[in-house]
């Protein structure tokens, strides 16, 4: 009879789990659907207003000013301009990060919306516009929904979440400082409390809306900056042999480097990229100036990958301006990491990600080439960065103009699924990593 009475209530208890787990998940999806339209708004009144890297004082603002009408402790200025926010909740259980960038691009805006940015800007000494030609303005506003939901029920929650608004993950011109992720790691933003896992999601307007893709280990690429700088001898244009001209030279070195992704990467091990984005030089149509420099990115997936790409470029740039007679600097200036999902932590949850969007709308994708500074923060603590989509339904995603671009544009109707995801992310994380003992039909612990 006692051993009944014993099963009874263990089954008895494991339904009341199960329905508690239930009525999160009732919960987060109708909080989310409440909060929606608010997300909606508040991505539309940033994309509106956008602020290059450590320049997102109004956003900032905006943010910490939210946060504490929930009751979420605050601080600003870490890193310049990043905020965040901590929600203790009721039960104990790990420090879990949620990070949202904040910073807007130097691109002059296309898209015909009522909200479009008509911010004026000089960057890099040339007149642009400043556009959320990225999607962080919807990061924001899915990070300040979430935050909303959670906050509402933070009594349920098991552990301590910290929101993370950071600046400047597209950069900053001052390269000499910390900023964006790292800066806001080296201010101390996985201390007071230890974070023990970090979630992030970036939007995507060439997935389909609403779809969150995802791939265990190496994500994205690292990404360097190159600098290389030509001097030749001035001269008139109607007499270069009386010069030696670094235009031409550019040319050639432009076309050497594409070897080096051709010709020494291990392609079938992993992909590499090598851009020249612009080259500066010469002020007349008949001079043949003295200086011309070119600036271009570099990304790699691979410690060993990435040195032999550096050396490549150094000694194809400059043994070609030795030949053409041309002095010839290059300066590579390392950035952001590999962002490699921790492979553990990315398996545990997958089934969060189908329970988040349902299963025929998540798929493992490919590495890519782009880069993100998350990837610091992956390398302190394990880390899982996803990307949900934001693609017109009218288009394909061939059709969908790609991040960075005049055109870029998002299908507001899948921010929901990214604050559905967080949420679930931030309940099922504990119980997952820390599962309950299990127990045998008389109620003991089993041991191993």
């Amino acid at each position: 009879m006692k051993k009944l009475l014993t099963l009874s209530l263990l089954l008895g208890l494991t339904q009341v789990q199960t329905v508690a787990q239930t009525n999160i998940k009732q919960i987060i999806e109708l909080k989310a659907k409440e909060i929606e339209p608010k997300v909606i708004a508040w991505r539309r009144d940033f994309h509106e207003h956008p602020e290059l890297g450590n320049q997102e004082f109004r956003t900032a603002k905006i943010v910490a000013d939210h946060l504490r009408s929930l009751g979420i402790e605050v601080t600003e200025n870490v890193a310049f301009t990043g905020v965040v926010g901590v929600l203790k909740g009721g039960k104990p259980g790990p420090v879990m990060l949620l990070r949202a960038d904040m910073d807007g691009l130097p691109v002059t805006e296309r898209v015909d919306v009522p909200f479009k940015s008509n911010v004026k800007v000089t960057y890099n000494e040339q007149s642009t516009g400043v556009m959320h030609a990225c999607g962080h303005d919807s990061h924001v506003a899915i990070l300040m929904g979430t935050a909303s939901v959670l906050a509402g029920m933070k009594d349920q929650i098991a552990g301590t979440v910290k929101f993370v608004f950071q600046p400047a993950e597209e950069g900053v011109t001052d390269k000499n400082i910390a900023f964006g992720a790292d800066g806001m790691i080296k201010a101390g933003v996985l201390e007071n409390p230890k974070v023990d896992v970090a979630f992030g999601l970036h939007i995507n307007s060439q997935t389909p809306v609403g779809m969150i893709a995802y791939k265990p280990g190496p994500v994205m690429a690292a990404v360097d900056e190159l600098n290389i700088k030509i001097k030749g001898k001035q001269t008139h244009g109607a007499y270069p042999w009386e010069g030696i001209d670094p235009i031409v030279t550019a040319s050639q070195i432009v076309m050497g480097l594409q070897t080096i992704v051709s010709r020494s990467v291990k392609l079938t091990e992993a992909p590499a990229v090598v851009t020249v984005g612009a080259i500066h030089g010469g002020i007349r149509h008949n001079i043949i100036p003295e200086e011309v420099k070119m600036i271009g990115t570099i990304r790699t997936l691979g410690r060993e990958q990435r040195i032999l790409v550096h050396k490549r470029i150094a000694a194809i740039a400059k043994s070609i301006g030795e030949g053409a007679g041309c002095e010839v600097d290059v300066d590579i200036v390392n950035g952001y990491p590999v962002t490699i999902n921790d492979v553990e932590l990315t398996n545990m949850m997958i089934p969060t990600l189908y329970e988040s969007a349902g299963k025929s709308m998540v798929k493992e994708v490919p590495t890519a080439m782009g880069a993100e500074d998350f990837s610091y923060f992956q390398e302190k603590v394990p880390g899982f960065f996803f990307f949900l989509g934001g693609m017109d339904p009218k288009k394909s995603s061939s059709e969908a103009a790609p991040h960075h671009t005049p055109d870029f544009y998002l299908d507001e109707s899948g921010f929901i699924v990214g604050v559905k995801t967080f949420c679930n992310l931030i309940f099922n994380y504990p119980a997952l990593k820390n599962p309950a003992p299990a127990t045998t039909s008389a109620g003991k612990k089993k041991t191993k």
